[in-house]
């Protein structure tokens, strides 16, 4: 199952919490969630742009032109320094770093994805193989095996996160979890001898015997068949050599397949497990930037359990502690009642995470993308400059207006495009967010735009917003711009739509569905300004209407239903997978347009609850849809010469549709001008309600007039459109959109993260039993951190052995000043010896903690 039909799992509410880096590299697209560890203040309102960036009069972006071509990370620095390239923008890992420096270039950094081990935990078909990852306690072993520290400054220059959680290393979930993350670091800390003492005494009972310092099964070698990966950043290879050498070390035999992306997904992801293809993968995975880091509690189900929304294997052999299971299940589902006890739920669910081990994390990626000194570039916290929607807004030459800036990538067109079934890779994403409205990166909430330093979302289009949701869920308001109530039970109206009937082409309402009635946990109403469909226009020149969005939510239902023409079976089971917890949408009123989305499922930050139904693809690729577009090609599609997904065209020995390039334009272009002779209305029983027969005439002509100009059929709202694609070159450019309704400064605020240095002063030797105390110095810039942009600064003291003794608060002294006292009770605990006080500062404008510690000696 290809990631894109991941996607749709839970396509209309859900965004994912990771993405797999195989089809993401370097990324993702991770990515659902971080919450805070107490309530923050409301921020009042936006940043406002900066005085200098108010003046402008430029409407779009800040540039005249982009053009992206692929470049060699290899070569990325050299070309910036040549003047061959600006920017560029796939982010290379840490060991690159140095060499940025060296060149005096300039560098985003960001989380960039995180990487590990992946095991089979399956008991193997043929009983004369043994699989010793089928046992837990082997798996859990090898989190004492590896040496992370060792990993990080080995490979990665020190420059990363060792990494042992399902959760992201020193990001706020986990500085909420402290306590129980540093005491399973020091419980997990590398100890081969451990490991070895814990295989040592598992392999006999599942029959295996150690001749000569090596495993034997029925008289053969215990061999593991690890599939490496030798592509992407270049630092799978060497870490999986390492493993390699440890496993070699502690008795087994390893056959080492260096494989690429394209050769090692299908046998580590499509494969039964049993059928011992493979037994260790370098799997890497990637988030969709902060605002799917807001709440990790998911990466459990997701990265460990047979419930996993992957729904693949190795998930489902993974045969889970029942009580790992029900957790796993239960914060997946949100089926906790107040904070306290979701993270009681989650201190619990990482100690059994370790326990299982299906996946053996190792490293939390710091990566960084190269740009020359005067280019200003706004980035994702999580995953760096391609993944982020507010980067094309702000993308400039410094203190320049115009010009053209040349971005260098890793890659471009690695698949079809389009918005059903296409290319979901970062780099075609990083290209296509040029020319949409941004989206708070949770499906269906596109129009928004997501804040790159705290994954929270501000409102890009609509007027108003308002959350309603089920009294007793732990959702918390952040920001201003939306209100939230409370209320006992949510009703869904009788005349929301619920499904699709593709016989009749209309949709199904509650009442017809669920005529006893239907309740829901969320409801999220929005109302766009009354100028809407006169201010925002498709870069063909055509004005947005209802019938845009209307056909978007058709689209996310029709290709799952058999009886349509667009039958897909590969999206079906996610389709039908995500009605569960979908509850309805209902249009209220088209002036102004005002839509209602009710659902289950929900985030724990508001601003996150709120979907807008920008017609945006509903399958989590980043496309957006106008309707003539997609008309065009479902009738491609109904007449059997393109299909939107590969596994269909697979199937029908036909092309995949691609809106870009190739045989798929010659057989559009002849369905366009059939649908503008006959000024053809898609899914007329329902659209011919928002989609009049004169706009249907007018939009055809101005896609005709598009495709004749720029060859293409990728058309939409944002602040650039691409002007020419050269599929065979790998280049596209892109053009300013002059009529994008908003000025170029719009999202000036997101210019630069205001990212917290902390210094920690104290004493170098504390008396058992007596009082000290610490200085907490937080500054920005060399400027004092202002107490009302801090929402906690937390303390975490450990002995000589790495345990934890205490945590708690430090207390605010003023801005950019806080203390820690450490009483005579608790410095009575210590042990004569070293001990370690570490803070972490939680700021309120990124999502970003900032740690630092301090050793000292108690006597």
């Amino acid at each position: 199952m290809k990631l894109k039909n991941l996607y749709a799992l839970l396509s209309l509410l859900v965004v994912f919490s990771m993405v797999l880096a195989a089809c993401a590299p370097a990324a993702t697209e991770t990515t659902e969630e971080p919450a805070m560890t107490e309530e923050p203040a409301m921020t009042e309102e936006a940043p406002a742009a900066t005085e200098e960036a108010s003046t402008t009069e430029r409407r779009g972006g800040w540039l005249d032109e982009i053009v992206v071509s692929v470049v060699s990370g290899d070569s990325a620095i050299s070309q910036i320094e040549a003047g061959a390239i600006d920017f560029f923008s796939f982010n290379l890992a840490s060991d690159a770093y140095p060499a940025i420096q060296d060149a005096g270039l300039s560098s985003t950094q960001s989380l960039g994805g995180y990487y590990g081990i992946s095991l089979n935990p399956a008991v193997l078909d043929d009983a004369n193989v043994l699989n010793p990852f089928s046992n837990r306690k082997i798996r859990e072993a090898l989190n004492w095996m590896i040496d992370r520290n060792y990993v990080n400054q080995e490979i990665y220059a020190g420059g990363s996160l060792p990494k042992l959680l399902p959760i992201t290393t020193q990001l706020v979930e986990y500085t909420n979890l402290i306590d129980t993350a540093r005491a399973l670091e020091s419980k997990y800390a590398y100890d081969f001898d451990r490991a070895k003492e814990v295989i040592d005494a598992e392999m006999p009972g599942m029959g295996a015997e150690l001749v000569d310092g090596k495993w034997q099964y029925n008289g053969a070698p215990v061999t593991l068949i690890f599939l490496i990966r030798n592509d992407g950043d270049g630092t799978r290879q060497p870490m999986g050599d390492y493993v390699s050498n440890q496993l070699e070390a502690a008795g087994f035999t390893v056959d080492r397949q260096y494989k690429t992306a394209s050769e090692a997904f299908p046998i580590w992801f499509g494969t039964d497990p049993s059928e011992g293809q493979w037994h260790l993968y370098t799997a890497g995975y990637g988030v969709a930037g902060l605002s799917s880091l807001r709440d990790e509690a998911a990466n459990i189900q997701q990265s460990y359990l047979n419930t996993s929304i992957q729904a693949s294997e190795p998930f489902i052999s993974n045969v889970s502690d029942p009580e790992f299971q029900e957790l796993g299940d239960a914060l997946a589902q949100g089926v906790y009642t107040d904070k306290a006890a979701r993270d009681e739920a989650m201190a619990r669910a990482l100690e059994l995470a370790l326990e299982d081990s299906l996946f053996v994390w190792v490293i939390d990626q710091q990566t960084y993308a190269p740009y020359a000194s005067n280019v200003q570039v706004t980035y994702d916290l999580a995953t760096g400059p391609e993944s982020t929607n507010a980067g094309p807004y702000n993308l400039r030459f410094i203190d320049q207006e115009g010009g053209t800036m040349r971005i260098g990538t890793n890659d471009l067109f690695t698949e079809p495009w389009n918005s059903v079934g296409g290319s979901n890779w970062i780099w075609d994403g990083h290209v296509l967010r040029m020319t949409t409205h941004g989206s708070s990166n949770v499906t269906g909430a596109g129009g928004m735009m997501a804040d790159p330093y705290t994954g929270l979302a501000y409102p890009q289009r609509i007027a108003s917003a308002e959350l309603t949701h089920v009294e007793g869920l732990p959702i918390r308001q952040n920001l201003d711009w939306l209100t939230v109530q409370t209320v006992p039970q949510i009703d869904v109206p009788a005349d929301a739509w619920v499904d699709w009937d593709a016989v009749n082409q209309r949709f199904i309402t509650v009442e017809e569905k669920f005529p006893e009635g239907l309740t829901a946990n969320i409801k999220s109403v929005v109302v766009y300004p009354d100028d809407l469909f006169e201010t925002v226009k498709w870069h063909d020149g055509s004005p947005l209407s209802a019938g845009d969005f209307v056909m978007n939510i058709i689209q996310s239902f029709d290709p799952g239903k058999p009886e349509s023409a667009i039958y897909d079976e590969s999206l079906a089971l996610s389709i039908n997978a995500a009605l569960e917890q979908f509850k309805g949408y209902r249009i209220v009123s088209t002036d102004p347009l005002t839509i209602e989305a009710y659902g289950d499922f929900y985030q724990t930050d508001a601003e996150l609850n709120i979907l807008t139904l920008w017609p945006q693809d509903l399958y989590g690729l980043g496309y957006e849809n106008s309707w003539p577009v997609l008309a065009v090609s479902n009738l491609a599609e109904a007449n059997g010469e393109l299909t939107y997904t590969e596994d269909k065209a697979g199937v029908l020995e036909v092309e995949q549709t691609n809106w870009v390039g190739g045989p798929s334009l010659e057989i559009l272009n002849k369905y366009l001008d059939q649908a503008a002779s006959e000024t053809h209305i898609p899914y007329a029983p329902t659209l011919s309600e928002y989609i009049t027969a004169e706009e249907a005439a007018a939009r055809y002509a101005n896609l005709q007039a598009w495709v004749e100009a720029h060859n293409h059929y990728m058309v939409g709202t944002g602040p650039y459109y691409i002007d020419q694609v050269f599929l065979t070159e790998k280049s596209v450019s892109l053009k300013n959109f002059a009529d994008f309704p908003d000025l170029a400064n719009r999202w000036a605020q997101f210019s630069e993260p205001k990212i917290a240095t902390t210094v920690l002063d104290g004493p170098g030797q504390v008396q058992i039993g007596g009082e000290a105390l610490f200085d907490a110095y937080v500054t920005f810039n060399d400027e004092p951190y202002l107490l009302s942009d801090v929402s906690r600064v937390k303390y975490i003291l450990y002995d000589g052995t790495g345990a934890v003794v205490e945590v708690g608060d430090a207390v605010a002294v003023e801005d950019g000043h806080f203390q820690v006292t450490l009483s005579a009770e608790t410095t009575a605990k210590l042990s004569t010896g070293s001990a370690r006080l570490e803070v972490a500062v939680v700021p309120i404008p990124v999502a970003i903690p900032s740690f630092t510690s301090l050793d000292f000696v108690a006597q």
